[in-house]
């Protein structure tokens, strides 16, 4: 969406969900699950504190370390977290977040309002378009400049088109970030 908003009039609101929360029911409650939980806490800290402005620096700061670098999957979310907090000017005492359910309704909350919107089947990204939620698009890479621009075109003729749902294929590539 950023490469988006750089060809076509369009502004991004970002929002919190949460795959632990989604698959909650689903899942037993191990450590990994509990470390998951306590990223989306914190973005909701964030969120609550300093405004939804503070959501894409912070998920872009997250991002880079946990999906580019790969850390954050093996116990060092607090060194995530942290860093990502720091980065983006935020103060570490919104890492406290992490170890509590003080912010689970506000999250459980956000987290619905885009489940509502496309319902409980998927995951994410979720995004809504003029009235229309999907779950996707997923791409590996992520299209730059006029090339987004036209996927967004066609994400936008999908949105008008009543009664469409879905257009999906498998994976035959890991995920890129570049």
């Amino acid at each position: 969406m950023l490469e988006v908003e750089q060809v076509r009039d369009v502004k991004t609101s970002w929002h919190v969900m949460s795959l632990s929360v989604l698959n909650e029911d689903r899942q037993e409650h191990d450590a990994g699950w509990h470390r998951r939980l306590g990223i989306v806490r914190v973005l909701i800290a964030a969120e609550q504190a300093h405004g939804s402005e503070v959501l894409l620096p912070l998920y872009t700061a997250l991002g880079e370390r946990i999906h580019v670098q790969g850390r954050g999957t093996n116990g060092s979310d607090g060194d995530v977290l942290a860093e990502a907090l720091a980065e983006v000017g935020l103060p570490a005492s919104l890492l406290e977040a992490a170890d509590t359910d003080k912010y689970d309704d506000a999250l459980r909350k956000s987290h619905n309002a885009g489940m509502e919107l496309v319902g409980m089947e998927v995951g994410t990204p979720v995004i809504a378009v003029e009235g229309v939620a999907f779950f996707g698009p997923v791409v590996t890479p992520a299209p730059k400049g006029e090339a987004a621009g036209k996927l967004w075109d066609g994400v936008r003729l999908v949105a008008g088109t009543d009664g469409f749902f879905e257009l999906k294929r498998t994976r035959d590539r890991s995920p890129s970030f570049e």
